[in-house]
């Protein structure tokens, strides 16, 4: 395993930064403290119906599997880290485990690992009890052309290590009897899903959501895991205090969002004059967005792309500028941005690792830039 990561930190280069972040210990806690925040709220049940009333009918079906990599991104800012946005399939979470060993810390990224592991057994137990777990399928679209294929293959070899046997797959090339899923015969039992397709309404994600409506295989994250955590619609409730206080939300935890999350709302046409005004203080992303596709910076807009905003469902947030830092690049010294990402399970950060850059949004194209540690001073 460790001659394939040594392989693709040669041949991806980009994805790794020399340099890695020191933060407070009470910079990591408040990250904590806002994630156990967040979480709280979701396990109410008038949230869940919030959330889930606007959502797909899939997100809907009952679930016991949590959602392996919640990603919570956050912004280190002179108030104090802010909550940019949560999604539910976030990568690098093994990349960074082995990249750990680079900077010294071999033992904890091997910890690391067997924790990944011991997440995907117990989103199964959950599902399944304490039947085995055979095989997982690892399914993205042209996974092989995916810009974190290497970390696919990454995780194969880990499942595997671990006695379960693993395959890494383009949805299409999943057989269904209309029970289960197999894969060049073999039944599958667990789907890690690497799709962006969150509701599966791709025709090439049919298979796939008909057993998983059945109740013929695990899937990891899943509609729901998204319905709640990664719609950034659910940011305006998280960050809207009279709302919170009708959800029944105590009074320390609605101070710790409302401190740790840059106010979110809704993009209407009828607002549109004022946004226009005001357009520098925002970020406008769609609710359903990823890896800052389609997302705009408020001073960075033209009225062309704004007008499209204004009928898009967009939602604004806050700008919440992200920390700068001085690290060592090939010959010298260069500036990056960071945001720093908690790799989150049950409530529990794993993993805190920032990505580093230059320019609008994280871009993996910095020369220097790319994911880094960051460890607690």
């Amino acid at each position: 395993m460790k001659t394939t990561f040594d392989h693709l930190r040669h041949g991806q280069p980009q994805l790794f930064s020399a340099a890695a972040l020191r933060i407070p210990a009470a910079t990591r806690q408040a990250m904590a403290d806002i994630v156990a925040a967040i979480e709280s709220v979701i396990a109410l049940p008038a949230y869940t119906r919030h959330a889930l009333a606007q959502s797909p009918a899939i997100a809907r079906r009952p679930v016991r599997a949590r959602g392996v990599f919640m990603g919570y991104d956050f912004h280190l800012t002179e108030a104090g880290p802010k909550l940019i946005e949560i999604n539910t399939n976030a990568g690098g979470g093994l990349l960074n485990a082995y990249l750990l060993a680079a900077h010294g810390k071999a033992e904890e990224g091997v910890r690391l690992v067997e924790q990944y592991v011991a997440m995907f057994r117990e989103e199964w137990r959950l599902e399944r009890g304490e039947a085995p777990l055979r095989r997982i399928a690892i399914v993205d679209e042209n996974p092989a052309g995916q810009f974190l294929a290497a970390e696919f293959a990454l995780f194969r070899e880990v499942f595997e290590a671990h006695g379960i046997a693993a395959v890494v797959v383009d949805p299409a090339e999943l057989a269904s009897d209309g029970q289960r899923l197999s894969h060049a015969g073999q039944p599958v039992d667990l789907i890690y899903n690497r799709l962006t397709d969150f509701a599966l309404d791709a025709t090439v994600n049919g298979k796939i959501r008909a057993i998983f409506e059945n109740g013929g295989v695990v899937l990891t994250p899943h509609p729901r895991a998204h319905a709640l955590y990664a719609d950034k619609r659910n940011l305006m409730l998280l960050t809207d205090d009279p709302a919170l206080q009708g959800l029944g939300v105590g009074e320390a935890t609605r101070r710790t969002l409302l401190a740790g999350i840059p106010r979110t709302v809704a993009v209407t046409p009828e607002q549109g004059q004022a946004f226009w005004a005001e357009r520098k203080r925002w970020f406008f992303k769609p609710p359903a967005g990823f890896g800052s596709r389609a997302a705009y910076r408020g001073d960075k807009l033209t009225k062309r792309v704004f007008d499209e905003i204004l009928h898009g469902g967009y939602i604004a947030q806050e700008i919440a500028p992200p920390s700068e830092h001085v690290v060592p690049v090939a010959g010298g010294e260069a500036t990056m941005k960071a945001d720093l990402r908690c790799y989150v399970f049950a409530g529990a950060i794993q993993l805190v690792a920032a990505r580093l850059y230059q320019g609008q949004t994280t871009n993996f194209r910095t020369p220097g830039g790319g994911f880094a540690p960051v460890f607690v001073a």
